[in-house]
Formats: C-alpha cells, structure tokens, sequence
C-alpha cells in the first residue's frame, strides 16, 4: 500500500501563507532554472473559445526536490455569471525517484496565485531600486492584490496608485490595500498618470492590447508585467523593448507567448536575441539592477518550476504538521 496525501485549499493556505519563505522558495526555482539540469517541457494549453475558457498544464523537474508537480489549471471566465470563480484547478505531487504519486492538492488555483505573487517580489528584489517606495499597480483583481503583498514583503512601498478599466473595482481595491498595509493608496485616471511617480510597477491583467507603451516610462523605473501568459495575451507595447532592458523568467517560452513573443511579431526584437532570465540574475550569473537609471522589464509567463517549488514546500509543511488526509493507495507489483 503507497500513502496519498490529500490537502484542500483551507488547509493549503494555512500551509503555505504569502511570505517571505514563499518568495524563497520561488526564488531558488528560478536559481535552478539557471543552475540545474531542469527538464521543464513547454506549456500545455488547450483553448475552449467557444466556453470562453482555457486549461494550462505545467510540469517541471528540479534536481534538489524529492518530487515534482503536475499542474492542471483551468480558466473559465464565463463562471462569475453563474455563481461559480473563474479560476481553479489543483497540483498532483509525485516522486521523483519512483513516479508515484504522493500528493494530491486541491488548492483551486491558491497555490499558483501565491507563487506567481512570490515570482513578481522576486522581480522586485533583483531588479527594482532599493529605495523604491512608490509603487503603480495596473489591474485590481486578485493578483494585483497578492503582487502588492508581495512587493511589501521586499520594499518599502509608502504610496500606490492603481488603475483599472473598471473605476468601481479600483476604488475597492485601493480602500482594502490602505487599511491593509497603512498607506496611502489612489486610483489614477490612466496607466500613464499610475506610472508617472513610480519607482515600480506590476500589470496583473488578461488584456489582449497593449496598456503599457515607451511613453510611461521614465528613468529608474521597473516593470514587472505578469499578464500575458498565453499568446493572444499582451500588456506591454513593442516600443518598450527599446527603452528598457528586457528580463525574462524562460527565454523559450517568453518569445512563443510573453510580452517578447508581440515585440518580435512587431520587429522591436530579434527573434534569436539572447536576452537574460530572472534565474541567471538570482544565480548571479548576469547582473541584477545595474544603476539607479536603469529601465527594466521583467516578463513573468509562470513556469513549471514555480509550481514544483511551492507544491514541495506545501508537501514538506504538510508532513511536518500532520495535516491532510492520507490514504493508502494499492499499487499493483
């Protein structure tokens, strides 16, 4: 009999919180990207136009876990009209000695939306000043939420502005992120008016055209653009590409569906441009910030390896508290 362990989502966010051991554990994901030999095959995504949906699958090995996790992550975006979220999914946990399975969590998309946040607070703290404390947040969802968290965690962030196409949503955000960390928070009239102070950035949305064009920026300024995970999916304009100094979490899979992928279709980059990775800069292979001048863009897709990390670290958590239920499953010699 091999033991299963079964986690759902209460028991996995009171496992594996948004803190600073998160962005840790997603941190050392991104080192071994740079440093290991990693086997992360491409992105599976399967596109349902008709149900306005999608379901991604993400998988990655790393070398210094036990396991590795199998991610299903669907996104049904018709579901909030009939009561249900758009977002769910769960993380199957095997070993990476035997293939069995060893856990099975049904986080419905917790544990992606914490270690995408974790990604975007690793962003900050190689790429963003130091002395950062304004902060402009495009989008007001969930993971503009968690991005913000995220970035407290690693700057000093003293003042936001937020914008969003929906000036009601905007509004709501900016009032729970004041109360929440004790800043002063305001919603902007535009994504230029949002960026004109700020010493970082982070776009959280699906947007399918540009937000973000060369004329927001200006000097000192970082970006971090989460959105665009799949390849109808663009935040960030073509004319960035020759201002800033582009980073990336996975070269491959940035020119096939991140915010590369349009600048190459525009000819604002060379399709076999070596650009550098987030995990090269962790590892210290490549530099982070190179002075205060500096305009960076950070291009977060969500990798495989992101998911084996947090997914190991909610296994190890888990075992260590005795939480879940196991069961022994039958395996047939």
């Amino acid at each position: 009999m091999h033991p299963v362990t079964l986690l759902g989502e209460a028991q996995l966010r009171a496992l594996v919180p948004l803190d600073l051991a998160a962005v840790d554990q997603v941190e050392a994901a991104f080192a071994s990207l740079a440093t290991e030999a990693v086997v992360m095959p491409p992105i599976l995504n399967l596109a349902l136009p008709e149900r306005n949906g999608e379901v991604d699958v993400k998988t990655a090995y790393l070398p210094r876990f036990e396991q590795f996790a199998i991610k299903i992550s669907p996104g049904f975006f018709n579901n909030p009209a009939l009561g249900l979220p758009s977002l769910n999914g769960l993380m199957l946990v095997l070993s990476a000695k035997t293939g069995l399975t060893e856990a099975v969590l049904l986080d419905n998309g917790y544990l992606t939306a914490v270690r995408t946040a974790a990604a975007g607070a690793v962003a900050a703290r190689w790429l963003a000043r130091e002395d950062a404390r304004h902060a402009a947040i495009v989008g007001a969802g969930e993971q503009a939420r968690l991005q913000l968290d995220a970035l407290m965690l690693v700057r000093k962030i003293e003042r936001v502005h937020v914008w969003a196409r929906d000036v009601e949503q905007a509004l709501t955000f900016a009032d729970a992120a004041a109360r929440r960390h004790g800043i002063e928070v305001w919603v902007a009239d535009s994504v230029h008016d949002a960026f004109r102070h700020a010493d970082v950035a982070i776009t959280t949305t699906p947007s399918r055209a540009p937000l973000v064009d060369a004329s927001d920026l200006h000097a000192g300024l970082h970006v971090t653009a989460m959105g665009s995970d799949a390849e109808y999916k663009n935040e960030i304009a073509p004319s960035v590409f020759e201002v800033a100094r582009y980073v990336c979490d996975r070269l491959q899979q940035t020119r096939l569906l991140g915010e590369l992928a349009h600048a190459i279709a525009a000819g604002a980059a060379e399709p076999k441009a070596r650009f550098d990775e987030l995990g090269e800069v962790v590892a210290g292979q490549r530099p982070g910030r190179r002075h205060a001048d500096e305009i960076t863009l950070c291009d977060l897709t969500g990798t495989g390896a992101q998911d084996t990390a947090i997914a190991a670290l909610a296994l190890v958590r888990a075992r260590a508290s005795g939480m879940g239920t196991v069961f022994h499953n039958a395996v047939t010699l």
